[in-house]
């Protein structure tokens, strides 16, 4: 009876603490402390509606419609665990991480642990509210996970996916994400990514491609035919999503409503018009027709590629890196099969190269908003955006890699043949998409 008031009596104390802990996070801070806009503030928060809608339902059905039908709910229901599983992490540790004190140019402190301090009062050098901010941030924490699953659909179980979410938003994305906007090495180094060329789709895109040579390749992979997308019209619908939603990704990262965001607006919908047009014009050289998918799969690499510079370039070279973006993604796709792995859903050759691309073309272009760029006069700038190039490569691939291959380890990451045969949406879901 001793042991078991004793016993009561710490867990008691626990959920005390951990209770008033959560109450001081959301505490309401002085809200004289900096003037906050309400314009600015609406169009954050807007935007943070609009990067919620590239995720679930935008890449849920971009994704959902390139994979065989007995796989689309289990490939949806990745985009919309990892924005619930990452909302939880952001606000317990992730946020602090990235954007707490720095620590040695490499994470941030436990500042704003449990959301401690996270109020209504502005964000420094802002006019919005730091919960804002904060809801900001973790939009872009859920998609960057979200987009990692694009390279392990039809094959991973769903138990080994939440964890490696959990893992990988803590101990890869977090840390990153206060590298270059945290107060981390690279923002101090000059490193320019307006909105995730490197923090989100180099990151994912390379994250993706341990996870295929992690987990290997689908069963009946390279047979013809066999692995062809069920339903087109949903990846079409998801594309267009995405491109809406993509306007608050970037133009919301200005953090203001202003002339910054403007132009990244602009920029990012030139770069992805470019990017769809070069897409096609290489595919209809190189398979003799233009495609469907070839079309949304050009805007998707068109609005990597112009992320990271899109509020420091104009028009006309916003231009020119969707085209780049167009060229370079599609031969990255292409040549996939000539290495042998199997990305199911072209993450890598899409955001990956894509976002190498971007963030190389924002150190050539960049021109206006506080950065400038080799062909306006700063050479340099090229040799600092390779050198976050090189960085989040290595930190990705590698964190990425190990956090899998502990996983494997421990619990396994792959389903069964037979369960992989049936489909992962009876198997792991016990459902149909269609009756």
């Amino acid at each position: 009876m001793e042991n078991t008031r004793a016993f009561t009596k710490h867990i008691s104390v626990f959920f005390s603490v951990f209770i008033l802990s959560c109450f001081a996070g959301s505490a309401l801070a002085d809200e004289g402390s900096a003037p906050i806009s309400a314009g600015d503030t609406g169009w954050l928060l807007t935007s943070s509606a609009l990067v919620l809608a590239m995720t679930i339902p935008g890449l849920a059905l971009f994704y959902g419609g390139m994979v065989r039908n007995k796989n689309v709910l289990s490939t949806m229901m990745y985009s919309l665990i990892s924005v619930c599983v990452v909302s939880v992490v952001w606000v317990l540790w992730g946020y602090t991480i990235a954007f707490g004190t720095d620590v040695g140019g490499v994470i941030g402190a436990f500042d704003f642990l449990w959301s401690n301090g996270v109020g209504p009062e502005a964000f420094p050098g802002t006019a919005v509210p730091h919960l804002a901010f904060m809801v900001f941030q973790l939009m872009f924490a859920g998609i960057t996970v979200a987009l990692i699953s694009g390279a392990i659909a039809e094959r991973m179980k769903f138990g080994a996916y939440v964890l490696f979410a959990v893992l990988w938003v803590t101990l890869i994305y977090s840390p990153l994400a206060h590298w270059v906007w945290g107060g981390g090495w690279l923002g101090e180094l000059g490193a320019l990514d307006f909105a995730g060329g490197t923090v989100v789709h180099i990151s994912s895109g390379v994250a993706a491609l341990a996870a295929a040579l992690v987990l290997g390749k689908r069963h009946g992979y390279g047979h013809e035919n066999i692995m062809l997308p069920h339903n087109l019209p949903f990846t079409v619908v998801g594309a267009a999503l995405l491109w809406v939603g993509w306007f608050g990704f970037n133009a919301g990262s200005a953090l203001a409503a202003d002339g910054v965001a403007a132009g990244a607006f602009v920029a990012t919908h030139v770069a992805t018009s470019a990017g769809v047009l070069a897409w096609l014009a290489v595919e209809w050289s190189y398979r003799g027709k233009p495609t469907v998918l070839g079309g949304a799969s050009g805007a998707i690499a068109g609005l990597v590629a112009i992320t990271p510079a899109a509020g420091f370039v104009g028009p006309i070279s916003a231009l020119w890196i969707g085209v780049g973006a167009g060229v370079f993604c599609y031969l990255a796709v292409v040549w996939k099969s000539k290495f042998g792995y199997d990305d199911a859903l072209d993450v890598l050759g899409i955001h990956g190269i894509g976002g190498t691309w971007g963030a190389i073309a924002t150190g050539l272009f960049a021109s206006v908003g506080g950065g400038t760029g080799l062909f306006f006069g700063n050479p340099g700038q090229v040799l600092i955006q390779v050198v976050g190039v090189g960085a989040t490569w290595v930190f990705s691939f590698v964190g990425t890699f190990i956090i899998l291959k502990v996983l494997d380890t421990l619990i396994g990451l792959r389903v069964s043949k037979e369960d992989e045969v049936i489909g992962l949406d009876l198997s792991e879901h016990n459902e149909r998409a269609y009756a």
